[in-house]
């Protein structure tokens, strides 16, 4: 089921993915480099409506009016906010998350949303080649659960270069920041999703 949320940044779209007897609202975002045809928004938004977490795959204005890169991060929160309403409008706790540039936006607006937890994918600790310029201060600063899911080979943050927080960490071996695998890699692509999708299913029981 597609719905059309306006925001103030712009037209958004919500693809739900509903579970017959929901306990949760998993919202995820999607990347500043593409949508929400990547393989792990994909993956969770096929195998959490059967444990009882509803999927809701958000594409941000930009993306739906066909623009190629996105905005500034104060218009993804803009947007964000504004399809915030239709979330919570299931009447059930909201999970934000998403992937990238999408798990940053779920950072920061955590708690004046008043999310239930957040699922933060490939969180990009820092631009690729300058860990100096950290962002890990929107990842701690959540107040919520919080779980990062992150590839070990990823060039935006590797998991052991994350600070010490009170979040939780999975980590995607040989993952690079899609969690695609590389072929002489000692697990199959197949196989690194399930880490992922299983991880997140757990962690899902876990928020009671």
């Amino acid at each position: 089921m597609i719905e059309i949320v306006e925001t103030d940044a712009g037209t958004a779209r919500i693809t739900w993915h509903k579970a017959k007897k929901a306990r949760l609202v998993l919202a995820l975002g999607h990347g500043a480099g593409g949508g929400i045809e990547a393989r792990d928004l994909q993956a969770l938004a096929g195998t959490l409506p059967a444990h009882g977490v509803t999927v809701a795959l958000v594409e941000q204005p930009w993306r739906v009016a066909g623009k190629k890169l996105a905005p500034a991060p104060q218009t993804l929160d803009t947007g964000w906010r504004g399809i915030w309403p239709a979330l919570a409008g299931m009447e059930l706790p909201v999970v934000p998350g998403g992937r990238s540039a999408g798990a940053r936006v779920a950072c920061r607006t955590a708690a004046e949303l008043g999310a239930h937890a957040v699922l933060a994918l490939s969180f990009p600790l820092h631009p690729p080649g300058k860990p100096e310029k950290s962002r890990a201060e929107e990842l701690l600063g959540t107040g919520v659960p919080t779980l990062v899911v992150q590839g070990g080979n990823d060039p935006f943050g590797r998991p052991e270069e994350f600070p010490k927080g009170g979040y939780e960490m999975i980590e995607v071996p040989y993952g690079d920041h899609g969690f695609a695998i590389p072929k002489r890699a000692e697990i199959t692509q197949e196989r690194a999703l399930e880490i992922l999708t299983e991880g997140v299913v757990e962690w899902c029981a876990s928020l009671g």
